[in-house]
């Protein structure tokens, strides 16, 4: 049984013309993976780039710092071990933030650029009904 989106994609993809069709259905529900992948196909890849890599520096900093807190008995070195943790924990955490924020907003565009080619289909099929 058809759901009523389905049967709305049907309708759509009937008025449209075959190139219309098919960059209709490039403009469907994608994957992690194909998210993922879209951030780099975006003008701003070269900063996904750069945060990947300070994002791994980052997380290679953080083991060294954890095994330098459990190698000492120091109070202060364990503060400070401690910390410089911490900050690379959140500096790993505030790019995979953003990271996920850019992956949103690539969502929400593909669903307006569905929204106004939907509407384009409607107003060319209510001229042809005039």
């Amino acid at each position: 049984m058809k759901t009523n989106k389905e049967e709305i994609d049907q309708i759509i993809k009937e008025t449209l013309t075959n190139e219309e069709a098919k960059f209709y259905d490039e403009l469907g529900e994608q994957n992690l993976l194909q998210m993922l992948g879209g951030l780099f196909q975006t003008k701003y890849s070269w900063l996904i780039i750069i945060m990947n890599i300070v994002n791994i520096i980052m997380f290679g900093l953080s083991i060294y710092f954890i095994i330098q807190f459990l190698n000492t008995d120091i109070t202060n070195e364990l503060i400070k071990w401690g910390a410089a943790t911490a900050i690379c924990w959140s500096s790993i955490s505030m790019i995979k933030l953003f990271i996920w924020m850019q992956m949103d907003k690539n969502a929400i565009l593909r669903e307006l650029k569905r929204l106004e080619l939907q509407m384009a289909s409607l107003a060319g099929k209510s001229s042809t009904i005039k």
